[in-house]
């Protein structure tokens, strides 16, 4: 046995004799017995200049700070690609030194030693700046607080809770404070303040990345070994070991060594949720370079998405703008990828039934693509809840219709007033009509006082300004912008307008596509109100062309849509040649100064050629935004994905 495995054994066996000793009144070793080995301790730390926290030859007392500071990191701590493909798996090996080891499921850190002791522990945060908890570190049950080397030294790894230590704590918490999975206990107790909290988790460290070492992987690893560390499990992939076999053949291989990885987790009680695969050759992997969100060297393989069980409280139908009745899981609040989450939209009618759901039921909860909460599977199936005969919000029928493959609700009343609210709403919103002041909750005013009926009706409120300046929330210089806003909207792009009429499956990008064909709205018009097949242009089908043909043949009229054209001036929306600005792709967030808002700078960088979308991901080219130090989410993803993050200012520079 080696002296670094000695010790490790010598402070098990002396914890548990204190143990007996002290609090369970029933010695398990005589005193010299426990002297002996006492020394044999301290003599092998002497040797080998390690000693863990929790060695009985160390007094480590509780640390409270006031506040996790802020550090940021001497190198990227990135994420990876990840997969659900035992192919991609393959296709990363490629015939190269790897190895494939254990995704461990905790927090990651980053360890720094400086002449030998532990001086610095850090959270991986955003993979740029992380906080310090080296506090918390100096009380893991295996993190050396020296080494035997004397040179800087960093070391990454996962802080975890064993699945046996997870039950056992979980166990002596009371109903309301027990934690989901040894994952989110694991990164609530390396976050304590108080280390004396930390110390009675049995946090641990396992080691998967020495930054610092820049030939191979394995040495690295093994380095940490010998120094103390607890190493990540792993299988070595030989360089052409494989290359005669069958791609069939090959992935039997890597299914196989999946398995023994999987057991070995088991055995040792590990939480994972995946397994990495990464070159062994650490030079040749950096010069692989890497994407703005990921190492290329890399690839995680994902057994499954993040999920937790929760419990069904309701299903709520919310009301479309046009008139779908939408099924809304709410459900015990979890935490999930970050955020707390407490409803999950079901889409339709046909995935509804395919739950079979209940007030009461169990169900797992996972957020689709890391972002949108869904609902993955019902555990209890006791199929109580039924679909609505009546509208939960006007009382009138609803009728259950196919929409493509599935069953949508739809509410019957064509003068359903939250239905109508909903058009409104959307019709006045910044990528349609952009009319500033018209708010839900004032335009729901409004319907109920009787002043707008239909779409068209947002264009006679003049009547009522003078009564609209006495009540309440409102005033003479509201009034004036809402005024202004609404005369404003009246020089409007025909694909907005198009876009803004509450069409069933008309959206902004198909509204673009029907003024490129139609030119005008008139022609658009008689298209709808004829015989036009839509379903022979580009992204649409026979669906979209019954849906279009409908809406001329009701709410064309219901909203009143001629009177309310006579009031519009459309204007040109032909792209400019101006196209310097092609290939990139912008994010905008944040408030303005230079552009009355992000829909205005939206048009000037589209009519550059650019591409704008609506979240941050790894084809952003820049994120726009005039606090590049705010923690918002697009940021905090702009600084995982290493996208630079730019000022309106900037954004004008680029433009002009």
């Amino acid at each position: 046995m080696g002296k670094i495995s000695r010790i490790k054994e010598l402070v098990d066996v002396l914890r548990n004799a204190s143990v007996a000793y002290y609090r369970d009144n029933n010695p398990i070793m005589s005193d010299k017995q426990y002297d002996d080995l006492y020394d044999e301790l301290e003599l092998l730390e002497k040797e080998t200049g390690v000693i863990y926290s929790n060695s009985p030859t160390q007094n480590v007392g509780s640390e409270v700070v006031s506040e996790l500071d802020k550090v940021e990191h001497t190198h990227p701590m990135l994420s990876l690609a990840k997969t659900k493909s035992v192919d991609d798996l393959i296709k990363v090996y490629n015939n190269k030194n790897s190895i494939l080891s254990l995704k461990m499921d905790g927090l990651t850190i980053c360890l720094t030693y400086d002449n030998g002791v532990l001086t610095k522990a850090e959270t991986r945060g955003d993979g740029h700046i992380g906080e310090l908890v080296t506090h918390n570190a100096k009380v893991f049950d295996n993190i050396p607080l020296t080494i035997s080397i004397k040179e800087h030294y960093e070391i990454e790894g996962e802080a975890i809770i064993t699945c046996d230590d997870f039950e056992v704590i979980n166990q002596s918490l009371p109903p309301d404070k027990k934690y989901k999975n040894p994952r989110n206990l694991a990164a609530g107790s390396v976050r304590q303040l108080d280390s004396g909290i930390a110390s009675q988790r049995h946090l641990k460290f396992i080691a998967w990345k020495v930054p610092s070492e820049d030939y191979s992987m394995v040495a690295g690893l093994n380095k940490a070994k010998s120094l103390g560390f607890t190493v990540v499990p792993y299988i070595y992939f030989w360089a052409n070991k494989y290359q005669e076999l069958l791609m069939e053949d090959l992935r039997s291989v890597f299914e196989e060594q999946i398995k023994v990885l999987k057991n070995i987790a088991c055995e040792l009680g590990y939480p994972i949720d995946g397994l990495v695969l990464t070159y062994d050759d650490i030079q040749y992997g950096k010069s692989l370079g890497m994407t703005g969100h990921h190492p290329k060297h890399s690839i995680a393989y994902k057994f499954y998405e993040d999920e937790e069980i929760t419990r069904l409280l309701d299903v709520e139908w919310s009301m479309g703008k046009t008139g779908q009745l939408t099924p809304v899981a709410i459900f015990d609040p979890v935490e999930i990828e970050g955020t707390t989450v407490n409803r999950a939209s079901l889409h339709n009618v046909s995935i509804f039934k395919a739950l079979h759901l209940g007030v009461g039921d169990e169900i797992t909860v996972y957020k689709a693509n890391a972002i949108i909460p869904q609902i993955r599977e019902n555990l209890t199936k006791s199929d109580t809840l039924e679909v609505p005969s009546v509208c939960p919000v006007c009382g009138a029928s609803t009728e259950i219709q196919k929409d493509n493959d599935s069953e949508v609700l739809l509410c019957m009343n064509p003068y359903c007033k939250t239905k109508l609210i909903k058009r409104l709403t959307h019709f006045v919103s910044r990528k349609c009509m952009s009319i500033d002041g018209l708010s839900e909750e004032t335009l729901a005013k409004f319907v109920e006082l009787g002043w707008i009926k239909n779409l068209f009706d947002v264009y006679n409120l003049t009547p009522h300004f003078p009564k609209l300046i006495n009540m309440e929330g409102f005033g003479k210089r509201s009034v004036k912008k809402l005024q202004d806003a609404i005369e404003n909207s009246k020089n409007v792009e025909l694909d907005h307008f198009i876009a803004a009429l509450s069409i069933p499956g008309i959206g902004v990008s198909q509204a673009k596509e029907l003024t490129k064909k139609f030119k005008t709205w008139e022609s658009f018009e008689d298209a709808g109100c004829g015989n036009f097949d839509f379903s022979q242009l580009d992204s649409f089908g026979e669906v979209a062309n019954k849906k279009i043909h409908n809406w001329f043949g009701t709410m064309f009229q219901e909203d009143h849509i001629p009177q309310l054209v006579r009031n519009l001036n459309f204007i040109s929306n032909e792209p400019s040649n101006n196209n310097k600005l092609s290939g990139l792709t912008f994010v905008i967030t944040g408030s303005l100064t230079h552009f009355s808002n992000r829909e205005a700078l939206k048009k000037e960088l589209e009519s550059m050629g650019a591409k704008v979308s609506g979240s941050v991901s790894s084809k952003t080219s820049y994120l726009v935004n005039n606090d590049s130090l705010s923690n918002s989410s697009k940021n905090a993803k702009a600084h995982e994905l290493n996208i630079p993050i730019i000022s309106e200012e900037e954004v004008i520079q680029m433009m002009s």
